[in-house]
């Protein structure tokens, strides 16, 4: 069986990504091991974003409330642990972990039940409506972070031993780059099974036409919802490993700033397409880096690279290097 060009492309970006790190640590330079790792959290961002934009159309100006939400959810239960104060002690007691297993089921189980809460509000509306409801949420949440002093409030909350994984040395640059280039995996694969599933191919046709949708008997706003939820929490899973990464977490986590970040990366590597956001991440770290150094105001060159990308590349950074439209 043949691949195709976009299908090929993707596995070039994967080798890269795994390779870059590899390099690097032959090579000495660990500082270089974290951007990888921040392309890998931040693809995985766009990932969970790219379910609910690319393949629903739901242009979500809040999703930065779910990433905060597994960021917080990280440090919280660090927190406890460390100081070795219960959450919770009645009407049982709740201890807090540093186990990272535990904590991504926490940051999926909360971000799911926020985004069932918000979504079923939100997705009653669309178009500009949509936008600024999720941003209004978003924020509402950015300012209950900034307001809550049992956790740093606006200064944020430190992680002073980045939480552990079974069998791995999360304090090693590489070993927890390796982890969360796994987790990104899981997260590209299933984000494939799912498009391709019955109730992948029921979501774009929600996204192209809700009444045909219900005239076969399908409610488009169930469908919907399921997928907002499902963006939801793998945006909250990346939230947990970047706080890790940083062993710190703050409200500026889940300001608009960073739902416009993660939008950035799904749209300069194409909406809509699998690797889409992975790319456009890497995109967008690597402009930071290269020229946030020497250039004050960098945003000017990224800012007209997203304009052109919008106008003339609809397919993003992998539609225009594999030539090929996106099949809906």
């Amino acid at each position: 069986m043949t691949m195709n060009r976009e299908t090929i492309l993707n596995i070039i970006l994967a080798v890269l990504l795994i390779a870059v790190p590899l390099i690097a640590q032959a090579m000495d330079e660990p500082f270089i091991i974290t951007l990888a790792t921040k392309v890998a959290i931040f693809g995985m961002a766009g990932v969970g974003l790219n379910i609910a934009l690319g393949y629903g159309g739901l242009v979500s100006f809040g999703h930065a409330a779910f990433f905060g939400i597994g960021g917080y959810a990280a440090g919280i239960l660090a927190s406890h642990a460390l100081n070795y104060e219960p959450i919770m002690s009645t009407p049982f007691e709740i201890n807090g972990t540093t186990q990272m297993i535990v904590i991504w089921v926490v940051a999926l189980i909360a971000s799911a039940v926020i985004a069932l809460l918000i979504g079923a509000i939100t997705l009653r509306t669309s178009g500009v409506y949509f936008i600024m409801i999720t941003l209004a949420f978003a924020q509402m949440i950015y300012y209950f972070a900034i307001s809550w002093p049992a956790y740093g409030g606006e200064d944020g909350l430190s992680i002073y031993v980045r939480n552990s994984f079974p069998g791995l040395n999360t304090l090693d640059p590489l070993s927890f780059f390796g982890l969360c280039a796994v987790m990104l995996g899981i997260v590209l694969a299933f984000s494939a099974v799912l498009i391709r599933s019955r109730f992948g191919l029921a979501l774009q046709g929600a996204r192209q036409n809700g009444q045909r949708m219900m005239a076969v008997g399908i409610a488009p706003f169930r469908v919907r919802l399921v997928a907002f939820v499902i963006s939801a929490m793998i945006t909250a899973w990346a939230g947990a490993l970047y706080a890790d990464l940083n062993r710190f977490v703050s409200p500026s986590m889940m300001s608009w700033h960073m739902s416009g970040e993660i939008m950035v990366f799904v749209i300069l590597g194409g909406v809509g397409r699998l690797f889409g956001p992975v790319a456009g991440a890497a995109l967008y770290i690597m402009l930071e880096h290269l020229l946030g150094s020497t250039f004050e105001f960098w945003q000017l060159p990224l800012g007209i690279l997203l304009l052109v990308v919008v106008l003339f590349a609809r397919g993003g950074l992998i539609g225009l290097l594999a030539g090929e439209r996106k099949h809906a």
